[in-house]
């Protein structure tokens, strides 16, 4: 007796330690737009809420807060994703660029890493470290030899954009058998009394051929006359929905909603329509870095609003403090900062990272010629490595970016422009270079999947 009630007293703390810290599941869309949804993502702008049906986020929209400035740290895949595992920007990291360098332009782009280092603390290596179980399903896209190399308990490997195309109707892009993988791990990690993390980096809205035939006669029929691309998107975004509502019933099964948070945000923009953001995918205009961002969990009022800018990087931060991890024991060089106070106080505050600014680097082609943007309260600067020159803009009354304010502001470009300089000098950023064989009777036309949209243009996708 006396050693079963010492064991009992041994388990006890356990026990309590778990159920007093959330789990926290963490969905992260491909390349979907701020307006992608059937969610405004702004209460005052019309364009913010798409014609695509996604009811159960529109549920978890209504049971959480949604962040109108939630921003991904990078306008492409991979530097979002290596920033989200490490709390840190992808110009401090060295990935600003997903896709391979273009050649024959002005400038030579610089060379990213192109795998996550070894010697990098993750999200997943510290909520483990605390007692955590962790799991990543769907595209890791960040190579090192996979997530369970880094942290994680449980994944799919060390997959990319690849993993997406195999897996069609009746599991588009595998949306449905990674919601049944995280619901199976809910339920064998409540069953330990272990609080969870998971992951689901969704695949989709890649391979969006793949959706299921009755959501692709669906969309036929109601965007007949639309071209192909913008029918099959429609198609994936409203499976993924139907995957979110699979796992979000999971959690309600399992009688886990009092408990965990659901984060979903996208991992970059894909433009913002017509007149609503300029921009897209590779671009750090708003439409490739402004994307859904919806939380749901303790102490979050239902169908509120947060209008202060956050950035995903700031959830690594944030889900140390859900886990009860001292700030003063988090990696060195982490950028972000907790949003945990936003959630509790109705949406207000600010976010108190290291930097008041925050920068978006792409010294890339990818749409538009190499650049950087700078946000310091509601003003915007980007710069332009090619010929050197600013621009300013004031989000508060331009969301869409279309009155340069440069000319009008020159203090304040000055201003903004020599704290972009300062911040990029002491992350060590990595800058195009001047090409010595570039020969400008010979140009040659940036790909086309980003850049800058006029005024009444569409953006791109």
């Amino acid at each position: 007796m006396r050693v079963l009630f010492a064991t009992c007293l041994l388990l006890l703390p356990t026990v309590g330690v778990a159920a007093e810290r959330p789990n926290i599941v963490f969905m992260l869309s491909d390349d979907q737009a701020w307006n992608g949804l059937s969610v405004a993502m702004h209460p005052n702008v019309a364009g913010s809420k798409g014609d695509i049906h996604t009811p159960n986020l529109e549920k978890l929209a209504a049971q959480g807060m949604r962040f109108s400035a939630g921003y991904a740290p990078a306008s492409v895949c991979s530097p979002t994703r290596i920033s989200l595992m490490t709390g840190k920007s992808p110009a401090a990291l060295h990935w600003t660029k997903a896709a391979p360098p273009e050649t024959g332009h002005k400038l030579i782009e610089p060379r990213n890493i192109r795998s996550i280092p070894a010697n990098e603390t993750t999200i997943g290596d510290v909520l483990r470290k605390a007692g955590y179980a962790t799991a990543h399903y769907g595209k890791w896209h960040i190579s090192g030899g996979g997530p369970e190399k880094h942290g994680f308990d449980e994944s799919d490997g060390d997959t990319g954009n690849e993993n997406a195309y195999q897996f069609k109707d009746p599991n588009p892009v595998d949306i449905f058998g990674m919601a049944d993988r995280a619901a199976a791990f809910m339920e064998k990690s409540s069953k330990a009394t272990k609080p969870f993390f998971i992951q689901l980096s969704w695949n989709a809205l890649h391979a969006s051929e793949n959706a299921n035939q009755a959501t692709l006669a669906k969309y036929e029929r109601q965007l007949n006359g639309e071209n192909r691309k913008r029918i099959t998107t429609a198609a994936i975004t409203e499976d993924l929905d139907t995957g979110v509502g699979r796992v979000m019933d999971a959690i309600e099964r399992l009688g886990l909603t009092g408990t965990t948070y659901v984060i979903y945000m996208a991992d970059n923009g894909a433009g913002g329509g017509k007149k609503v953001l300029a921009g897209g995918k590779g671009g750090v205009w708003e439409g490739g870095i402004r994307v859904p961002f919806i939380v749901r969990g303790p102490g979050v009022r239902p169908n509120s609003w947060c209008h202060t800018r956050v950035v995903g990087y700031d959830l690594f931060p944030t889900f140390c403090e859900w886990a009860a991890i001292a700030p003063g024991t988090l990696p060195k060089g982490i950028e972000g900062s907790s949003i945990a106070s936003l959630l509790k106080n109705d949406g207000r505050g600010d976010v108190k990272r290291p930097c008041e600014e925050l920068v978006f680097h792409f010294p890339h082609y990818q749409g538009d010629t190499p650049h950087s943007a700078i946000f310091l309260g509601e003003l915007k600067l980007l710069h332009f490595y090619e010929d050197n020159h600013d621009e300013l803009y004031d989000l508060s009354k331009d969301i869409g970016e279309r009155n340069d304010l440069a000319a009008q502001r020159p203090a304040e470009t000055k201003k903004l422009r020599e704290r972009l300089d300062k911040y990029l000098a002491a992350v060590d950023a990595q800058f195009p270079t001047p090409n010595p064989n570039f020969d400008p009777n010979q140009p040659v036309e940036p790909k086309k999947r980003g850049g800058k949209n006029k005024p009444g243009k569409p953006a791109t996708n």
